[in-house]
């Protein structure tokens, strides 16, 4: 079995999607993630030059989710994004054995594509 670790930002790019509505996907998906024994680690993304005076969404981007999950998880975690995600326009960056490869799905079975090509791309 492996231990190498899995890197995964993930991205809400709806444009119907408001500032808000994506920071409210954004926590949620969160909480249920953190519930998740498959998960290394999930956390927000900090926004690296967030405008002066800037408080409403703590200085965090606010449609960015960055996980980290192991090789052996990566499946299992695949399903459950894939339950939850379906029919949202959303971005996937995933990093494994150095390299790295970004997919964009915005229905079901474009997200069905791109997390299979995220698999493929880990097993390589």
């Amino acid at each position: 079995m492996s231990t190498s670790t899995v890197k995964l930002i993930l991205a809400f790019t709806d444009p119907e999607y408001s500032p808000d509505d994506q920071d409210e996907a954004v926590r949620n998906l969160q909480k249920q993630l953190n519930e998740l024994d498959e998960v290394n680690s999930v956390q927000r993304v900090l926004d690296p030059s967030p405008p002066a005076g800037n408080k409403a969404f703590g200085g965090f981007l606010v449609n960015l989710l960055m996980m980290d999950v192991s090789k052996d998880n990566f499946r299992k975690l695949a399903g459950f994004l894939s339950d939850r995600l379906s029919g949202k326009t959303i971005e996937l960056e995933v990093e494994a054995n150095g390299k790295k490869l970004k997919v964009k799905a915005s229905s079901r079975e474009e997200l069905t594509a791109a997390i299979q090509a995220a698999q493929n791309f880990i097993a390589a």
